[in-house]
């Protein structure tokens, strides 16, 4: 299959379990929560997103043909990161990471490229919201990072990271709790009640342990 990509940039992953680790970020385009177009929100089931997902026209993006000609996009952008690094050939270096994203990507990465990208030695993290079954037979993910939305229906129940975006109504940490996740996490909502959301999300770590603090560093160094 061909696979539309808003954009691919090299930067250090800002949230979650693997935050402050340098990663290429591939954002696929489109979701099955919200359209990303402005008029659609207040009707979408996902209505706090904060990522423009819509099109081709980031940095790096594009339309790409093959499993192969991605991949390929995807190693020369960490190989930009990484001075002395080789498109392509990434052994004997820290194995590099790469960051599935969306929208949803999990409408278009498959086993395909999923075997490319480990072929060329990346270790690869999706952060998805966990409504679509993942096509990728043999191969496996290496890091699941699964963000549930309140009012959808949740398929993936079990990964390395369960990342909740706090408060949603209808979605409180008590439902998940008993999921197999190795790492949850409470990620305080952005806009104009994050302050308070960040107080909310701290009072509710500190009173429920197996929950930790995500917080969006990326956006507070002002980086990608």
């Amino acid at each position: 299959m061909s696979y539309a990509v808003k954009e691919i940039f090299y930067t250090l992953q800002g949230e979650g379990g693997n935050a402050g680790r340098a990663a290429v970020f591939c954002r696929f385009t489109g979701c099955n929560l919200w359209s990303g177009r402005e008029v659609d929100r207040e009707k979408a089931v996902c209505q706090f997103c904060d990522t423009d997902f819509v099109g081709t026209d980031g940095i790096g993006g594009g339309k790409f043909a093959t499993a192969s000609e991605l991949a390929q996009a995807i190693a020369a952008s960490w190989s930009s990161g990484v001075p002395g690094s080789i498109p392509g050939v990434l052994t004997g270096q820290a194995r590099p990471l790469v960051v599935c994203t969306g929208g949803e990507p999990l409408l278009q990465l498959d086993e395909p490229l999923l075997a490319e990208l480990h072929r060329l030695g990346f270790e690869v993290a999706v952060e998805t919201n966990g409504t679509v079954a993942p096509d990728i037979g043999a191969q496996r993910i290496d890091w699941l990072c699964v963000s549930p939305k309140a009012g959808s229906q949740l398929v993936l129940t079990s990964g390395d990271e369960l990342k909740l975006v706090f408060p949603q109504s209808g979605a409180a940490p008590e439902q998940f709790v008993q999921l197999p996740f190795r790492h949850f996490f409470l990620q305080p909502m952005d806009g104009l009640s994050q302050q308070a959301n960040t107080a909310a999300a701290v009072d509710y770590c500190l009173r429920n342990p197996q929950w930790r603090l995500s917080l969006q560093t990326h956006k507070l160094l002002g980086i990608p």
